[in-house]
């Protein structure tokens, strides 16, 4: 799936060897806010009820696969720095994205 693809190099890109990281609530609202850019960067927009059951569904159905390695990732290498950065993203890529939080410390 292009989506899971797109939130691994995502994780990649926040990925650092730091042992004083967030905590499992932080890495669950960052794997949140990924999956979130991911399906807007798809053009997901709901315009019914229906259709808005459907992306939360296929959304937690992409957190689930990702899940467990996401947060061993994130807890352990990632930076309180970087979390942060990556949840006041806008976008995955470009200005004011998860990509410019690399620089982050």
């Amino acid at each position: 799936m292009i989506a899971m693809k797109r939130l691994v190099v995502a994780l990649l890109v926040l990925a650092a060897g730091c042992k004083s990281g967030p905590s499992k609530d932080d890495c669950k609202q960052l794997l949140d806010h990924l999956v979130d850019l991911e399906f807007k960067k798809a053009g997901a927009a709901a315009s019914s009820d229906a259709m808005k059951a459907e992306i939360a569904k296929a959304k937690g159905q992409v957190s689930a696969q990702v899940n467990d390695s996401f947060m061993k990732t994130c807890t352990d290498k990632m930076t309180k720095a970087r979390v942060k950065c990556a949840l006041a993203a806008s976008d995955l890529e470009g200005e004011g994205s998860v990509a410019k939080c690399d620089d982050a410390k």
